[in-house]
Parts: C-alpha cells; structure tokens; sequence
C-alpha cells in the first residue's frame, strides 16, 4: 500500500465518524433540551523531506523542503451549548432554563450504582412512589428522579392541587389543604462543556476516567445554591427546543461527504498506479 492510499484511509475512516455525529444531531433535532456535537479536525503528523540546498530563497513562504502529511483527524469534539428557541406549552409541569450553562441534576442508577447526570429537558411528571403510594415523585420523561439543591429526589404528598416554579428555580406545590411544600431545584452551571460526554436519553456526565484527567470538579461545573440561585433564569409553562440548524447540518454533511468521496477516489487512482506499475515487464 503506497503513500496516498494510507492518507486517504486515515482520513476516510475520521470522516466517517463526523458524519455519525452530524447524523446523530440530526436525529435529535426534536429532542428537548438537546445540544448539537461540534468536531474539529486537525492534521496527523508529516514528514518533511529536506532536499533543497538553497535555504534563504527570497519571497518564499512555505517551509523549505517536502512536507507529506498522513491524513486528518478529529482532534476534538465538543458540545455546542447555544441556547435553543422556547416553546409555550402551558403545561405547570414543563419549565425551560433560559441561560444556556444550566442544567438539571438527575439521579440515574445502573449496574455501576447511583450517580448524578444532567440534562436540559425540562418536561417532568409526577409518579407514585414505589414504597409509598401516598407520595410522588418528580422525574423525568425516562423516568429518572429530579434532584433538589442537596441532591434528594423531590418527593411531595399525592393531595397535591397545583405545582408553580419561579424564575430562581424554586418549586411549590400547594395542596388540598392549603399548605405549601417548597423545593429548590438542582440546577448546575457548567463551563466547560468539552469535558462532559453524551451518555444517552438526552443526559450528560463526567466521563469514567475523569479522576485520571488532572481537573477539579469547580473548574468545569459550579452548583447554583445558596446565594448562587440569582443566577438562575427558569421559566414555567414552556420547553427549550433543540439547538440543531438543519440547514447547517445538511451542509456540513454535503462537505462531509464531498471530502470522503474525494479521499476514496485517491485510493481508486492509487491502486490504477499500481496495477499499471506491475503491468510493466
């Protein structure tokens, strides 16, 4: 296999994985609260081949001698957290964040136990609790219970007659009797989106081997409690649609696949050079 063939295979098989995610943000482009995946590529190493005895040509800008390159790679993939268009429901259960750094903390449990994720879909309902049929519990549209500022699940008294969220976050539910429980949402601001990862169900989390990366937890996400709530903006009756521009994505899967099919023909006329290379006796 020559030269060409290797770049162009390296770089296809990058390619491919551009236009998954491209896919992938489209797929979701009716998904509440979704962030689209951004990917930059960035050039694998090349080798210079130093065959010019004249090092100090006027005007010359490129560097002296022959560079080839490898190929291309994703050097980095990350969210894009622009905030999406809101959508008026009027549904008390459906509240939209309107700053695009917060999140909600959810509580997901699999086979690894229980840890805290967050997601921006704001469409919550209310399930009886499983022990205590008296009780509900505020959860998700999977299902995953909504975490209060200590991160406890909301749990609130089945008698409840109506639900209000206020701008801070904070949740009441008023029941039959007149009486009031009041909840502060959990709500996260994150910064740097760049070390979260897409883990599924419209959720994000910390990846697995973040102790190993070196970064403190406060440098990446903050918790908004206490004093930090004034910096919550949330409104009720409305859901945050996603942030996916269909017409960008279908272009940058129009350039994506030009730029495969331009690597695949590299291969095509690579191999026409090495056959008409063994033809010669």
């Amino acid at each position: 296999m020559n030269r060409t063939m290797i770049t162009a295979t390296n770089t296809m098989g990058q390619l491919q994985h551009k236009m998954d995610m491209i896919g992938h943000n489209i797929s979701n482009i009716q998904t509440t609260g979704y962030k689209r995946k951004e990917s930059y590529f960035n050039d694998l190493l090349v080798q210079e081949f130093n065959n010019q005895l004249q090092r100090n040509e006027v005007g010359r800008l490129t560097p002296i001698g022959i560079r080839q390159g490898t190929g291309a790679r994703i050097s980095q993939s990350q969210l894009v957290l622009s905030q999406g268009s809101l959508k008026i429901t009027d549904r008390s259960l459906d509240v939209a964040l309107e700053k695009e750094d917060l999140f909600f903390r959810v509580r997901v449990a699999d086979d690894k136990g229980e840890s805290t994720r967050y997601t921006r879909d704001g469409a919550f309902y209310l399930t009886p609790v499983s022990n205590n049929p008296d009780q509900m519990m505020l959860v998700t549209g999977k299902g995953y219970p909504v975490l209060d500022e200590f991160d406890n699940p909301i749990v609130i008294s089945n008698n409840m007659k109506n639900v209000t969220f206020s701008k801070e976050g904070q949740m009441k539910a008023v029941m039959d009797n007149g009486t009031v429980e009041t909840f502060n949402l959990g709500i996260q601001s994150i910064k740097k989106p760049q070390f979260l990862e897409q883990i599924g169900e419209n959720l994000l989390g910390l990846p697995a081997n973040f102790d190993q990366l070196g970064i403190e937890r406060g440098d990446i996400m903050t918790p908004l409690d206490g004093g930090l709530r004034q910096e919550i903006s949330l409104r009720q009756g409305a859901l945050e649609s996603s942030n996916v521009d269909l017409s960008k994505e279908m272009t940058d899967l129009t350039n994506v696949q030009r730029q495969y099919q331009f690597n695949a023909r590299s291969v095509s006329m690579a191999d026409q050079m090495l056959g008409l290379i063994n033809g010669i006796r």
